[in-house]
């Protein structure tokens, strides 16, 4: 669980292979007595952009905004491409007509949810060089405009050599990151990128090292990384989850996340989506990229050339950090994610629970509390006070740790749901804000003493208290520690 962007703010600028998927459901009843094959009764046909439309596409479910360039021939294929697009609302489509190229189409044809056969119709090699150029001015034009670039190759034409070091050098000297889906064991012809995501296959053929264990994972990125001028992978390993590996030498492993696979189908492209939007609201690379991990193990779950929302992304996050799959420092979330997820948790019919303090120096009185204020709901947030509060209430010296070091290590315990930090000198607009079913304090305070006492016994919740273990502090811990050794 982390606090997402706001991704209604963010526009990625996707350039590639754009095209269109078109599915062919049906049902087999019977194999066709003129060869061994079976006969698919057609039911329905849905046609949906795909490839680098597909990223456009997933930025738009997001709430993101999208322009989109890249390569249709003169051609009705070109002309429903263009229409379906207009459609998606938060979408740009900028198509350069290169005449000589038939538009991309992929025909799917599905039977009882299985894939039986893919017709494809396109023409290789790369575009004119006219349409290059005039997708290079486009990209000149707008950059300004962007917070992310996106490099969708599909290894259909539109991404040539040229192409894409124009493209990278245009980013660069704007300052706006970018971020590559490669197709192409030269990861070297990416160079300036600063996010690659082959999958284990490519990430093989571009180093020549075979990905199964985490190991394998880490020395083929780093060998990339030592090859080519890219400042971070992220190599997709279906069921096994992702690996970033940085420059810097920095390694995460996530694990996959997917409670069902039914359809890989644009999955690497729902990674670059989210992916892209959340660097481009200022997120790490390495938080990117395990929200973009739980993208994934949504869009897997879904049929066809499918697409995630950012509702459904916050629930995930919720489920992920329920099952103790989410880094501490990802459950520090704002007091308005906070009120997000009690709202979610209430939908769910679960109760919330509320405990505050400074958590300065942790220690047994701090667990045994915590522990405590779970038993008594399903869910529990914890709230911080910043360190400006702090001292203003302990004096000048305090607090001794900082109030992203406290609000993580609060995060790392599993009976802890989300944390929350606040800058008044008590929690009592947040309470309100929050209105949780619980609320729990030591016993150091009758009922009335507790702040929001009254906002939680107004609604029908309860106020309880804890009894404090004696002795333990984190005053006296600093007074010992100070004290002069005998």
């Amino acid at each position: 669980m982390t606090d997402l962007p706001d991704f209604t703010t963010i526009r990625i600028l996707c350039v590639g292979d754009v095209m269109l998927d078109r599915f062919v459901e049906g049902s087999v009843q019977r194999i066709s007595p003129e060869s061994p094959v079976p006969i698919v009764l057609r039911k329905a046909t849905e046609s949906v952009p795909g490839g680098a439309a597909n990223v456009g596409r997933n930025v738009s479910a997001l709430g993101g905004r999208c322009t989109l360039i890249g390569a249709v021939g003169d051609d009705p294929v070109g002309a429903e491409l263009r229409a379906l697009l207009s459609e998606c609302g938060r979408i740009d489509p900028v198509l350069v007509v290169d005449a000589a190229r038939p538009s991309i189409e992929k025909v799917r044809f599905v039977a009882q949810g299985q894939h039986l056969l893919r017709v494809d119709h396109e023409e290789p090699g790369d575009i004119a060089d006219a349409a290059a150029r005039e997708i290079v001015a486009e990209v000149e034009k707008r950059i300004g405009e962007h917070q992310v670039v996106v490099l969708s190759d599909y290894a259909k034409g539109v991404l040539t050599d040229a192409l894409i070091a124009e493209v990278i050098s245009v980013a660069r000297k704007a300052g706006v990151p970018v971020v590559v889906d490669p197709k192409s064991a030269r990861l070297a012809r990416y160079a300036g990128a600063s996010v690659v995501t082959p999958n284990a296959k490519e990430a093989g053929d571009a180093t020549g090292i075979a990905i199964h264990e985490d190991e394998d994972a880490e020395r083929a990125g780093a060998k990339a990384l030592a090859d080519a001028d890219i400042d971070a992978m992220l190599i997709t390993r279906a069921g096994r989850g992702m690996s970033l590996i940085g420059r810097d030498g920095a390694v995460a492993h996530l694990p996959a996340s997917a409670r069902e696979v039914f359809d890989v189908v644009g999955a690497g492209d729902t990674v670059v989506a989210t992916l892209a939007l959340c660097l481009g609201g200022g997120m790490a690379v390495a938080d990117a990229a395990r929200i973009a991990n739980a993208a994934a193990g949504l869009v897997v779950g879904k049929h066809g050339t499918a697409t995630v929302s950012c509702s459904e992304l916050e629930d995930e996050l919720v489920r992920l950090s329920r099952a103790g799959m989410v880094s501490s420092q990802l459950k520090v979330v704002s007091q308005a994610h906070a009120a997000r997820l009690r709202a979610q948790w209430e939908r769910e019919g679960l109760t919330v629970g509320f405990t505050n303090g400074c958590f300065d120096i942790l220690h047994v009185g701090h667990i045994q509390i915590l522990e405590f204020a779970r038993s008594q709901c399903d869910r529990l947030i914890v709230a911080v006070n910043d360190d400006a509060s702090v001292s203003r209430l302990k004096g000048p010296t305090r607090p001794i740790n900082h109030e992203a070091d406290r609000a993580q290590i609060l995060g790392a315990f599993g009976f802890v749901d989300a944390v929350t930090m606040f800058a008044e000198d008590t929690p009592y607009e947040l309470i309100k804000a929050l209105q949780p079913d619980v609320l729990v304090k030591g016993s150091d305070y009758t009922i009335e003493q507790v702040v929001g006492h009254d906002i939680v016994q107004a609604r029908g919740g309860k106020v309880v208290t804890f009894d404090l273990v004696p002795g333990r502090s984190t005053s006296s811990i600093i007074a010992r520690a100070q004290a002069p050794a005998e």
